[in-house]
C-alpha cells in the first residue's frame, strides 16, 4: 500500500471516531447556522467522493454522479456501513499512477472533463475530506458536542505550524 492510500485511510479513521460518538439525532441535526447542514450530510458527501474514485463508471470518475443516499445522512448504522465499505475497498486499492484518468466535475460553470492521475485524485480526496472535517467540527461546536480529537478538521501542515 502506498503513502497516499495510507494517508487517506488515516484521515478516514478520524471519521470512525466521530460517527461512534453520535446518535441518529445528532448525525442528522440541521440546526447549526448559517447553512443548516448536518454532520451526516458531510459524512455522506465525503464518502460519495471516495465512492466515485473507487467505483468509476466505464473508467470515468464522475463527481457529478454521486450516490446521495439519505440513509447515510440520517442513520449511524448506514453511515458506518458505507464508511466500512469505502475503507475496506481503499485498503485493497492498487493502481498504476502512470494511467491517465478522465474526471468529470461541475466547477461552477457546468460539467468539465479533466485528465488526472490516481495520485492527484487521492490527494484531492484527502484535502477535500479534511475541508469537510472542518465544517463537521464547526457543526459539532454549534451543537455543543465535544470533539475527542483536537486536530480534527485541521490539515496536517497546520498542526505542524502550530507546534513550531
Amino acid at each position: 500500500m502506498n503513502d497516499l492510500v495510507n494517508s487517506n485511510l488515516n484521515t478516514l479513521k478520524q471519521l470512525h471516531s466521530i460517527i461512534n460518538q453520535l446518535d441518529n439525532n445528532k448525525l442528522s441535526n440541521k440546526t447549526a447556522e448559517p447553512y443548516r447542514s448536518s454532520i451526516g450530510s458531510h459524512v455522506r458527501h465525503i464518502l460519495d467522493f471516495y465512492y466515485c474514485i473507487l467505483f468509476p463508471e466505464n473508467t470515468i470518475i464522475d463527481f457529478t454522479n454521486r450516490r446521495r443516499d439519505e440513509k447515510v445522512e440520517n442513520c449511524c448504522i448506514s453511515a458506518k456501513a458505507y464508511l466500512n465499505e469505502i475503507t475496506e475497498t481503499l485498503s485493497n486499492f492498487e493502481y498504476n499512477n502512470k494511467t491517465e484518468l478522465i474526471v468529470k466535475d461541475d466547477l461552477g460553470l457546468g460539467v468539465v472533463t479533466m485528465t488526472y492521475t490516481y495520485d492527484a485524485v487521492l490527494s484531492q480526496a484527502n484535502s477535500h475530506t479534511i475541508h469537510h472535517f472542518a465544517i463537521i467540527n464547526y457543526i459539532m461546536n454549534a451543537l455543543n458536542l465535544k470533539l475527542e480529537d483536537s486536530k480534527f478538521g485541521y490539515n496536517p501542515t497546520t498542526v505542524i505550524e502550530e507546534r513550531a
